[in-house]
């Protein structure tokens, strides 16, 4: 059968994120809102547009979960955006409640999929998506480690000059305030991003990329951040079903690994068909680890709340 991925949720980033699909050649795509009109007319306008960029997916809008049936991969971006000075903790428990009522949804129809979370706080939603899914670890991951590594690619590109194909930046952590930025495992050209800025440069760095989706909130007002969220999970998306194997920095259950058992968290992952197929483990210095596994006791923390 040919891939069928679902989005939930039809706002900027659940639109973006189906678009990316359907312009990366995914030849099934269903989004899903219970606004009435809102998916439906979303799909119709991307299905008309793959005149004009050359893609031919099926794209389906609709309210009704019988129509995300035997889906290969579902997208959950349902939930509430975060406005000006609101954290992603503050999301906890409306968006539990939204990702609950999603994901049992899901399972009626697609026993079988993968649950991709973008729902902020993501690595909280992950983890609780998980639990009340019965799914085996594999098969429920988070998307953010990707976006904060773009983030902080990006920032390091325009500080340094260079076109982005020629950095590389290496995040992991939370998707928040104890995010792991690692500038020496982050590159320019090849060359270690600690021989090429200053200490003063990299501090820089590493704040914005921490507070990036904070700076969006703050420049739109009445919104947040959608293009690079939408796109990332569409990329691990894509992955997924294309059986690339590729690694991708990805919020996954740990047991152990890292020294870390029992929470959801951003680490260097190979997806595949079967979804997180392996979770790698980068040497880490002892900062480093040390951040790492405080981001992890401040996720089990929250994920206490639920």
């Amino acid at each position: 059968m040919k891939p069928k991925i679902t989005v939930i949720g039809a706002g900027n980033v659940g639109a973006q994120c189906a678009y990316r699909l359907a312009q990366n050649n995914i030849p099934n795509i269903v989004l899903l809102d219970l606004v009435p009109g809102l998916a439906q007319g979303k799909a119709l306008d991307m299905s008309q547009a793959g005149a004009i960029d050359n893609f031919a997916a099926n794209i389906v809008g609709t309210t009704d979960y019988q129509e995300t049936k035997d889906s290969d991969v579902v997208v959950i971006t349902a939930g509430l955006a975060r406005k000006p000075g609101m954290s992603r903790d503050d999301l906890i428990a409306k968006n539990a409640a939204i990702v609950t009522d999603v994901v049992q949804n899901i399972i009626k129809y697609s026993p079988k999929t993968i649950l991709l979370i973008v729902t902020n706080p993501l690595d909280v939603m992950t983890y609780h998506a998980f639990r009340i899914s019965g799914f085996s670890a594999n098969r429920v991951l988070g998307m953010a480690p990707l976006l904060d590594a773009a983030r902080m690619q990006y920032f390091i590109s325009q500080m340094v000059n260079v076109p982005l194909k020629e950095v590389y930046a290496e995040v992991m952590g939370s998707h928040g305030d104890l995010m792991l930025p690692i500038p020496r495992l982050s590159t320019v050209k090849g060359k270690p991003v600690t021989g090429v800025l200053s200490a003063e440069q990299i501090k820089q760095i590493e704040d914005r990329t921490t507070n990036g989706g904070a700076e969006i909130v703050n420049l739109l007002k009445t919104g947040s951040a959608f293009y690079a969220p939408g796109s990332a999970a569409a990329k691990m998306a894509a992955a997924i079903v294309n059986n690339t194997k590729e690694v991708i920095n990805t919020c996954c259950y740990l047991n152990g690994q890292y020294g870390i058992k029992d929470v959801c968290i951003g680490v260097p992952a190979k997806l595949g068909r079967q979804g997180v197929e392996e979770i790698l483990e980068t040497k880490l210095a002892d900062n480093e680890m040390a951040v790492l596994q405080k981001a992890a006791a401040a996720v089990k923390e929250l994920c206490a709340k639920l």
